[in-house]
């Protein structure tokens, strides 16, 4: 892969860096404005998928399914909307940069999953990596607890949703383009969104209730999925420029904008004890990177071995 293809790769993954936080932004406007955490996670798959029927006639994208992959696609629609949820509901009331830091355990979530479940061989630095990152973790939420209560918990729930999401991902890609996995993720999603949401309207359940949106609270709704597809699309589309293991590292700037967003429009900045967790969270992801590099070129190194019952992912 030359570097002229690559470079492209880059730009695309820093513009999803920059514009992820603006879904972050929006949603925390939409939720701390008022609007129950159901009704906005079920606003990023309406506007989302709306979005994706224009790219998908743009781009004129293969739309089938087979039966196998209607139930991937909708195993990860619900990881989905879990991680949104749990997001969200986080968010609400905690800065975006403590939530965003605590999420960002979901490497290490996957890495032990990928082991556990597709049997990835992961070494003992490795391992020890995820549970200093697990620690770093624990400096984010610690303060966390002691100001918002097990609310500061939600990202946790979001780590743990998203890498199941990566991993029927994983499993999904073999047999779908990116472009038709996000077309019918979003129009999934909102299929399961808006029956629960219609069940629960005007019940005993805040954030799943149905409050009618005002003034802005309009756009924020619809920055919420907005951002969500296009942010996602260029995420998408750096991937297919440059390898993963070169993007990821470049992912930790998320954190970064968060912090500066959060900042100039909600007054929140993280305290000395959430930078030090955010610190060690970032060095041990960019540690496990850096071992799965070296592992994979171990891997191309040695001879290939035609498997007997090749696995796709």
């Amino acid at each position: 892969m030359t570097q002229d293809r690559i470079l492209p790769g880059i730009v695309l993954m820093l513009l999803f860096c920059l514009l992820a936080p603006l879904l972050d932004v929006s949603a925390k406007l939409a939720a701390g404005g008022g609007l129950p955490v159901g009704q906005v996670t079920t606003a990023r798959f309406m506007v989302q998928g709306a979005l994706m029927v224009l790219v998908v006639a743009a781009l004129r994208v293969p739309l089938g399914l087979t039966h196998r992959a209607f139930w991937l696609v909708t195993l990860r629609a619900v990881f989905l909307i879990a991680s949104t949820f749990s997001f969200i509901a986080g968010i609400k009331v905690m800065p975006i940069a403590d939530a965003l830091a605590i999420a960002f355990v979901e490497p290490f979530v996957l890495l032990i999953l990928g082991s556990l479940i597709f049997g990835d061989k992961v070494g003992p630095r490795r391992i020890a990596a995820c549970v200093v990152g697990f620690g770093g973790a624990l400096l984010v939420i610690q303060p966390s607890l002691a100001v918002f209560g097990m609310v500061a918990l939600w990202p946790l729930g979001t780590a743990f949703a998203f890498a199941f999401y990566m991993l029927v991902t994983r499993s999904l890609s073999a047999v779908m383009p990116p472009v038709a996995m996000q077309f019918h993720t979003s129009w999934v999603g909102l299929a399961i969104c808006l029956p629960v949401m219609l069940a629960f309207a005007g019940g005993p359940v805040e954030e799943l209730t149905y409050v009618p949106p005002q003034g802005l609270q309009w756009l924020w709704l619809f920055g919420v999925g907005f951002w969500a597809a296009v942010s996602h699309m260029c995420m998408t589309y750096a991937l297919s420029y440059a390898p993963a293991s070169t993007l990821a590292p470049l992912h930790y700037s998320e954190i970064v904008v968060a912090v500066i967003l959060g900042y100039l429009i909600f007054g929140d900045l993280p305290d000395a004890l959430a930078f030090s967790g955010m610190a060690v969270i970032v060095a041990s992801g960019l540690y496990v990177i850096h071992r799965e590099r070296l592992a994979a070129r171990a891997r191309v190194a040695v001879p290939a071995v035609p498997p007997e019952d090749p696995v796709s992912g």
